[in-house]
């Protein structure tokens, strides 16, 4: 189904070695803007560059696709030592298919990771990827993104009651 995650988890910072061994994932295509940080803050959320270095630490290859611009992107793309495609079109898979080209890695043992159902979930599965539904950090305060979160639900239910 084109907006259902393979995963739904808390956050990034719920996925470790065994997580990644259990669902046989290699890389992870990361979304930005609340996944690794509060959209639109120039720094990353408490415990993402500890989280990013344990991935390393285990080889795990790593990019960021935001539909963000490059300004947006680029300084906390640096920051955390990441590479990045801004302007990532997501749902469309333009920015996805050039960070499996970049990564290198099988489509299979790819995850793509994210926020939103209507962007990253459904560019994911339109890439033949596994996706990963995160919780964000902060609930946004802004209109649409109320629009945005009620439009999700109707497709997928978030019981935050079943996340561990």
């Amino acid at each position: 189904m084109l907006f259902k995650p393979s995963l739904w988890i808390k956050n990034v910072l719920s996925i470790n070695e065994e997580f990644l061994s259990k669902h046989g994932i290699d890389a992870l295509i990361l979304d930005l803007d609340n996944t690794l940080s509060m959209h639109g803050d120039p720094a990353a959320e408490q415990g993402i560059p500890e989280w990013l270095d344990r991935m390393r630490a285990l080889g795990v290859k790593m990019v960021v696709v935001s539909n963000n611009t490059n300004r947006r992107v680029a300084p906390l793309a640096r920051k955390l030592g990441l590479p990045f495609v801004a302007n990532g079109a997501k749902p469309l898979t333009i920015g996805i298919t050039r960070a499996l080209r970049y990564l290198g890695t099988e489509r299979a043992r790819t995850a793509v990771v994210g926020d939103q159902i209507f962007t990253d979930v459904m560019g994911g599965n339109l890439a033949r990827t596994k996706t990963i539904l995160v919780e964000p950090f902060h609930l946004e305060k802004g209109v649409l993104f109320k629009i945005k979160r009620a439009a999700e639900s109707i497709v997928f239910k978030r019981d935050l009651t079943k996340l561990k």
